[in-house]
Parts: structure tokens; C-alpha cells; sequence
């Protein structure tokens, strides 16, 4: 059930790893879209923009979680990689004590404070009511969030990147059904695309814990393999926090550029909506590549395994930039007929700035490939402190479009924020990357003189 990324042909492991995760991502991209259409077409324009006022806040606090959850399954990897299975179980046991106690306070905190937030980020007054409507559900299911995270970023960690895609199609195929049975039968509105995203994770995440319980025997934890360690808990936080943060950073950004375009009115933040979400899509390759590297880099870094690093970098790197080319030109030719899946075709205006809007992003998706390749890699290789530095450009150059550019330039400011974002966060990245595996070859320099004189 597991899979050795440390021998073989790299390009042949990234390919067999990354494409079931590919699908994972598709799924639930699908799901969120489709729930973006349904509330569109079924709702309005103005709950279109309600949900999308969310984004960022919600990308802020859903993405650290998420960073947490995948911080959390490097030390897996390592372990897997080096064969200890004793501390694998360990290491897994205090994943949970500390997804139940991360969860459970990040759902009180935010669900008391999103009223809030939503107000700072100058939400229109006609909108806000839906808005808080759907996000404070959303935070209220972040248990789920963390149940489906951790135990699909183990199963990953283990080299299995096939199982947690089938329990994510299983959960998006229900997901769609919730939302046509609460929106369009029960007219539960807005809520009821938050009931059926929460419901159909928490579907998703118990699948997993199941599945991970009966098929993997060197996880049947012991009783005196639960007890919680500080010093496990240590390095397991020393990796998801950091990694949580790189994402609640770089949303910070995001939160900025959100209210700039808030200020522009309901039609820009629906349009922001309807690109976000086709660009979130289209973009599903680059998550599934970070994290396969996350899992490739871990493994062999575990293993010792430091001259495969960079042969796995350029196989990842070439998919990344067929496939840049590949959305550039879906967007090009299909621009428009993305839009209309979101608004009526009597949305003229609308339609036209979301293909400006993908025309910018996927321009610009080779550096967004590099983000998440290099990103993800950087942190298998167990420096998840360079995430957040990464995360702190990006959050500069959204914020700087935020606050200079849409004044300046409107909609199209907005625009320009996520590419700006990602050549930025390459700047740091790329020679991040080299100066970690020089430390990495230098430390294993140091280990193997210290075994030499311990011989002697």
C-alpha cells in the first residue's frame, strides 16, 4: 500500500504520484466551482458575490489549517523513508492529539470573529449578510477540515496517492447533490452550499481514517505509542506551523487585495469570484505537483538520498511549463464560455474582465508552477521556516497591488496582484532552494566524519 520514492526514475515516480493527486485536486476544485455555478444561476449575482467576498478570509484560515495538516506529515515522510516505523506510529499518534486541540480552538476563534473581519474587509452592505451566513458554517467545519487533511497527508506521506483521491470524488459527488437539494429544494441559500461543503468533507475525512486504520499495519498504534511527547509535538508544530502560516500570511495579501476590490462593488468582486475560481481549476496541476515534491523530498531527504533532489526539480519543472502553456491557451480560445458558467450571457462586462483576468494569471503560470514546486520541495526537505518567507513576498505584492495599483488602475489592478505575487516569491525561492541542499550535503558531511572518528 505504500510507494518508495527514494530509487527509479524520477520523471516515472513524480508522474505516478502527481497524477491520482491531479484528479484529488480536480474533484475538488469541481466541487467548489459547481458550488460557486449553483449559487450563481440559482441565487444571483449577489450571493455570487457574497460567497466570493469570503475568499480570501476564507483561504487565510482554511489554508492554515491545511498547512498545518501538510507540515504535520513530513515528519512521516522522514520517518517512512528511514524505515522506523516505531517513531512512524509515534509521530502519528501526536498528529491527532494535536489536530483535535488546533481544531477545535481555531472553530471557536474564528466563528466568534468573522462578523468582524468581514466588516474590516469593507464588505458591501448588501452582501455581508450572505457572506457571514456561508463563512461562519465554513469555520464552524474546521474539525472536518483537520479530520481529512492529516489523515489523507499520512496515506500520502506513506507513498499512496491514489486512496485519498477516491474518498475526495466520493465526497464531491455528494457534495453536489447537498447543494442542489439545500439551495434549489429547501432554499437554504447560501448556507446551504456551506451545510454540503462541510458535510461532504467530514464524509471524506472519516473515509480516509477508516481506510488508513484497516490497510496500513504499521500504523496499528500501540497503547504506550499514544502518549503525547513534547518533543514529537515539537518538531510536528516546528513543521505544520510554519507552513500554516506561509498560507495565512500570503492570504494576508490576499484579505488586502480582496477589500481593494470590494471597494469596486458587487460586479468586481463577482467577477473575482467567477476568475478566482476557473483560475483555482486550472491550477490544480501545480498543488498536485507541490505535493508530490513535499512527498518526494521528504522521502529521499529521509533516506539520505540527496542526489535525487535536483533530478526530481527539473522533472517536475518541465511538467510544470507544458502545462503552463497548455492553460494559456484554454483560456485564450475558451475565455469566454468559462465565464458564462457563472453569470448570463446578458453579463457582458463581467464576461470579458474574467477572461482579462485568466489571460493575466495563466500568462503568467510558469512562475505560479515554480511557487508550488520549489515551495513544497523546500519544505520536505524539512526547512518549513523558508515557506514563510516565501509567503511574506507574496503577501507583499498583493498587498502593494491592493493599496497602489486598483486605485490607480481599477479592475485591472487586481489583476496583476497573484503574478506579481509568484515572481516575487521565485526571487527568494530559487536560491532558497540551492542554499538549503547545500546545508543538507553539508550536515551529511559532518555526520559521516563523526561516525569515522566514532569508529576509530
Amino acid at each position: 500500500m505504500t510507494k518508495d520514492m527514494t530509487q527509479g526514475s524520477p520523471m516515472k515516480l513524480i508522474l505516478g504520484f502527481s497524477v491520482p493527486l491531479l484528479f484529488g485536486f480536480l474533484f475538488q476544485q469541481f466541487y467548489n466551482v459547481v458550488d460557486t455555478i449553483i449559487v450563481g444561476r440559482f441565487l444571483g449575482t449577489e450571493n455570487l458575490a457574497a460567497v466570493g467576498a469570503t475568499g480570501s478570509v476564507n483561504f487565510m484560515v482554511i489554508g492554515f489549517c491545511t498547512g498545518v495538516c501538510s507540515g504535520f506529515s513530513i515528519p512521516v515522510s522522514h520517518k517512512f523513508g528511514a524505515g522506523d516505523f516505531v517513531g512512524l506510529r509515534k509521530v502519528v499518534a501526536n498528529c491527532v492529539w494535536l489536530g483535535i486541540a488546533l481544531s477545535a480552538g481555531l472553530a471557536l476563534l474564528t466563528t466568534s470573529l468573522c462578523r468582524q473581519i468581514l466588516e474590516l474587509m469593507q464588505t458591501p452592505e448588501n452582501i455581508i449578510e450572505g457572506s457571514y451566513n456561508y463563512i461562519w458554517i465554513i469555520f464552524l467545519g474546521i474539525p472536518a477540515t483537520f479530520l481529512y487533511n492529516i489523515t489523507a497527508g499520512v496515506i500520502r506521506a506513506l507513498g499512496d496517492s491514489k486512496s485519498p483521491v477516491y474518498f475526495l470524488v466520493l465526497s464531491s459527488i455528494i457534495n453536489i447533490g447537498l447543494d442542489l437539494v439545500f439551495i434549489v429544494n429547501l432554499n437554504l441559500g447560501v448556507r446551504g452550499a456551506a451545510f454540503a461543503t462541510v458535510i461532504s468533507q467530514t464524509i471524506a475525512g472519516v473515509g480516509c481514517l477508516l481506510y488508513l486504520i484497516r490497510k496500513f499495519e504499521i500504523l496499528h498504534i500501540r497503547r504506550e505509542e499514544w502518549c503525547f511527547e513534547r518533543h514529537l509535538a515539537g518538531s510536528l508544530l516546528g513543521m505544520g506551523l510554519p507552513m500554516g502560516f506561509q498560507y495565512s500570511i500570503t492570504a494576508i495579501g490576499s484579505v488586502i487585495l480582496q477589500s481593494a476590490t470590494n471597494s469596486l462593488g458587487s460586479d468586481a468582486v463577482a467577477t473575482f469570484t467567477a476568475a478566482t475560481k476557473i483560475s483555482c481549476f486550472l491550477a490544480t496541476p501545480f498543488d498536485a505537483f507541490g505535493s508530490t515534491m513535499a512527498t518526494y523530498g521528504g522521502q529521499n531527504v529521509g533516506a539520505g538520498r540527496l542526489e535525487r533532489l535536483g533530478a526530481g526539480l527539473k522533472a517536475c519543472t518541465i511538467l510544470g511549463a507544458i502545462y503552463s502553456v497548455i492553460a494559456f491557451l484554454i483560456v485564450f480560445f475558451a475565455g469566454n464560455s468559462l465565464a458564462m458558467l457563472f453569470v448570463k450571457e446578458s453579463e457582458a462586462s463581467i464576461i470579458g474582465n474574467v477572461r482579462f483576468h485568466l489571460l493575466c494569471y495563466t500568462i503568467c503560470y510558469f512562475p505560479l508552477a515554480l511557487v508550488n514546486i520549489i515551495r513544497f520541495l523546500i519544505q520536505g526537505m524539512g526547512f518549513a521556516n523558508f515557506a514563510i518567507l516565501a509567503g511574506v513576498f507574496e503577501m507583499i505584492a498583493r498587498s502593494a497591488a491592493g493599496i497602489v495599483l486598483v486605485p490607480i488602475l481599477g479592475y485591472t489592478g487586481v489583476c496583476l496582484g497573484g503574478p506579481l505575487a509568484w515572481i516575487l516569491a521565485d526571487a527568494f525561492l530559487i536560491p532558497a532552494y540551492f542554499y538549503v541542499k547545500r546545508v543538507l550535503i553539508r550536515r551529511r558531511g559532518q555526520n559521516s566524519d563523526q561516525k569515522k572518528i566514532a569508529k576509530v
